[in-house]
């Protein structure tokens, strides 16, 4: 008996110094870490242009971010037959890496808006892209990015958002204690991990931790992408079981705000059954929107409207 009774004395003791030590090493992170300063190579992305079959008119131009993932997803072999469909139906294709690549930030953190818009408005020069025609579309937090930048720059013409957030969150570094995304120099306003999602957030229930997020009203106000701003059609494809974040719920409430604001563009909003890579199964939906409502822009130069 009184082995047992040491033997658990010993282990108590050890789960309470592995809870110091974890505790100690998450403080020394979150304070190793310089809000002011911005990460190395910010400002800088990796874009790769894809002019698809020659054509006797400049083409419109769709832009294409990853998500969490990192690197250049558009740019790979993996996404090369979907990429070729935008292709086939008329347009010049820039597939954007804005982090986890040689000479790119290396972690999703105050991701500099100026610095992929810039990439995006040298393209936009090229003689065979029409300029005055540009769509972004993006997954997940490729999303989050796509929306910031159309409510930002008025010559962005059209939005696909893939499993969207509807406002701007917690950077994925080891700290989680900055902004995803910053605009000229200024980290933008967003939503924190709160000290409860710990839990959840090691489990690897990353829903949970996202909900903890959300649950954090005045932070999520204050860090809402302002869609309403963006100056052409707007589409969101979701999940209705996303086990990563609502992006139904959250592609909701920005159709809300649109109709609120009398948002004078069309919008859509198809909810896929599954979870949160099953929308990218379906990416026609993304094609169709483009073609009824930002094809047919082209001719006027995207002006109308």
């Amino acid at each position: 008996m009184k082995f047992l009774k040491w033997t658990g004395i010993v282990l108590t003791a050890l789960v309470v110094l592995a809870v110091l030590l974890l505790a100690g090493y998450a403080a020394w992170v979150v304070h190793s870490v310089d809000p002011d300063v911005m990460p190395a190579h910010h400002g800088k992305v990796s874009a790769k242009f894809f002019a698809g079959p020659e054509a006797s008119q400049p083409k419109p131009l769709i832009v294409a971010f990853g998500g969490a993932e990192g690197r250049n997803l558009w740019a790979s072999k993996r996404w090369e037959a979907e990429r070729q469909k935008f292709l086939d139906e008329g347009y010049a294709f820039l597939a954007i890496g804005y982090f986890g690549l040689p000479d790119t930030p290396e972690k999703l953190d105050r991701i500099a808006l100026e610095g992929v818009y810039a990439a995006i408005a040298d393209t936009a020069k090229r003689p065979d892209v029409d300029g005055r025609c540009i769509a972004v579309m993006g997954g997940s937090k490729g999303a989050e990015l796509a929306l910031l930048l159309a409510s930002r720059y008025p010559d962005i013409d059209a939005v696909a958002a893939i499993v969207p957030g509807n406002a701007v969150f917690v950077a994925l570094t080891d700290a989680m204690t900055t902004s995803s995304f910053s605009h000229n120099g200024q980290a933008l306003p967003f939503v924190p991990l709160p000290w409860r999602a710990t839990i959840p957030l090691i489990t690897g229930d990353k829903r949970k931790v996202f909900d903890l997020m959300m649950a954090d009203t005045a932070a999520v106000e204050r860090a809402l992408i302002p869609v309403e701003k963006i100056n052409g059609p707007v589409f969101f494809l979701s999940a209705t079981r996303d086990e990563l974040w609502d992006s139904e719920g959250m592609s909701a409430s920005m159709m809300a705000r649109l109709k609120a604001k009398n948002f004078s563009h069309p919008t859509a909003h198809v909810a896929i059954e599954g979870g949160h890579v099953e929308p990218t199964q379906h990416l026609h939906e993304v094609r169709k929107f483009l073609a009824g409502h930002f094809k047919p822009r082209v001719a006027s130069g995207c002006s109308a409207g």
